[in-house]
């Protein structure tokens, strides 16, 4: 099949021709046409070109350290690895259908460059180690740039958390008024989750840090490597224990995938109440324009369609867990090519969790929230009733039996002894302890979020990610 730079389904004639690349030897004939395609990786795992090159030329330096192979020859193939990264940097280099995957791409352009002397690149290892290290390489850097992600979001929030610290709304149960809270307070609730997720992708670095490469197929290599020093110039403080167990792992792939999920739940929590509060019957806030689109028949709509579709590609990241899951399921060890499938999920979750945060941390300063009518709401008398039992259980009566004498009153008389009822202020200001919604506890958990967010302006050198955010 001619490669004329064109991504192409043109389908050759069932005829085998003489075997080429890595099938030579073992194969009498050349791979089925349609199987080719089949089998055929290039069309996703492109992405991890950078990877696979940086990973390569931590192992050649480490062959030519060992005087595995010459340095010479070492020097030679690191030199022509950087070109051929600059040349699919700068769009000069086309990959192939044809050499089926991303390894096998960048050693034929390594090839290309600097001819048979790019054969000795693959002593010591095999694609088995060399693509999970280029995974773990991958979303150990995606793992980085969705915390940066989040630190904005969280900054989003904060910031309107402190523009909106005297506003006062129903926090609501079952969706129904419950008790009145500050919507700083509220909304801090959502910053303490994405706190936790910025946290959690931290913690899981400590796992995906392990370095296989090394372990070649899957029994280690007869060569003398030294997979430390590999493993330090990659950034990995940790090398693999077990090498069947270094090629077939994708725990690291599957908890990415499940703190993506828990992102997605929670920006799809908080777009849901903003759905909610920006109809006409709750009136609390209103969506930025640039963020909500109108109706192709009723002039009057604003739709809060951002907020909408990060709801709808929530389920879609869950797809991407239980997808992986399923693959893993009964693998039996050590590599098995079922694994090719680990990496579509994981990259469509990654594309789709940084858009969803940046979408959500672009909206968040553009909203406006009504405060009158948050209060309205909030001064229904029905509010009062959890305060008018406390006084009650002070005075010395049961909290269960006030409980019942003010849950009566309410029945009986919605509007009874309105004038006499705490106001929203009184009851929120009333709840003054750690993590309660008084001005002062939610003042403190401002200068608290604050505090977090500074700490973690100045990224570590080693944790730094690479490039822009990819919709």
């Amino acid at each position: 099949m001619a490669n004329d730079g064109k991504k192409s389904r043109l389908k050759v004639p069932r005829r085998s021709g003489q075997s080429t690349g890595i099938r030579k030897g073992r194969f009498k004939t050349g791979m089925d046409s349609e199987f080719a395609v089949f089998n055929a990786s290039i069309g996703f795992d492109r992405r991890l070109y950078a990877e696979d090159i940086l990973g390569s030329v931590a192992h050649v330096r480490m062959l030519g350290r060992q005087g595995i192979i010459a340095a010479a020859d070492a020097d030679v193939i690191e030199k022509g690895l950087r070109e051929v990264l600059t040349d699919i940097g700068r769009g000069k280099l086309e990959f192939s259908e044809e050499l089926e995957d991303v390894h096998i791409n960048v050693e034929e352009a390594l090839k290309a460059k600097i001819g048979d002397v790019a054969g000795r690149l693959h002593t010591g290892r095999s694609r088995n180690d060399q693509v999970v290290l280029d995974l773990r390489l991958y979303l150990r850097n995606r793992s980085r740039l969705i915390q940066m992600d989040l630190l904005e979001l969280m900054d989003a929030l904060v910031n309107q958390a402190d523009a909106y610290v005297d506003a006062i709304m129903p926090g609501y149960t079952h969706l129904q008024r419950a008790q009145p809270v500050r919507l700083s307070h509220h909304l801090l609730a959502y910053f303490e989750m994405f706190r936790r997720d910025w946290e959690r992708f931290g913690d899981a670095e400590e796992r995906m840090n392990r370095m296989p490469l090394g372990a070649a197929a899957l029994a280690g290599t007869t060569f003398p490597i030294d997979r430390d020093s590999v493993a330090q110039e990659l950034g990995f403080p940790h090398v693999a224990n077990n090498s069947m167990d270094a090629v077939s792992d994708r725990d690291f792939a599957a908890e990415f995938l499940f703190n993506s999920c828990l992102i997605m739940m929670h920006l799809s929590r908080l777009s849901e109440e903003l759905i909610i509060w920006s109809t006409s019957e709750f009136a609390f806030c209103s969506l930025p324009d640039a963020f909500c689109s109108g109706s192709s028949i009723m002039p009057q709509k604003k739709n809060p369609d951002a907020c909408e579709l990060i709801r709808g590609k929530t389920g879609r990241v869950y797809g991407d867990l239980v997808a992986l899951l399923t693959t893993l399921k009964a693998l039996p060890l050590a590599y098995n090519k079922d694994l090719q499938e680990d990496k579509e999920p994981v990259f469509d979750a990654a594309d789709t969790v940084r858009a969803s945060v940046g979408v959500m941390a672009g909206l968040i300063p553009g909203i406006e929230f009504n405060r009158g009518r948050m209060l309205d709401a909030a001064s229904d008398p029905a509010l009062a009733a959890t305060d008018l039992a406390d006084d009650l259980a002070r005075q010395g009566v049961p909290f269960r039996n006030a409980h019942a004498t003010i849950g009566k009153m309410i029945r009986e008389a919605h509007e009874a002894n309105a004038a006499s009822l705490p106001s929203p202020e009184d009851m929120v200001e009333a709840r003054n302890h750690t993590g309660g919604t008084a001005r002062k506890q939610v003042m403190s958990q401002i200068r608290a979020a604050r505090a977090f967010l500074k700490s973690r302006t100045q990224v570590p050198e080693n944790r730094k990610g690479t490039g822009k955010r990819k919709y």
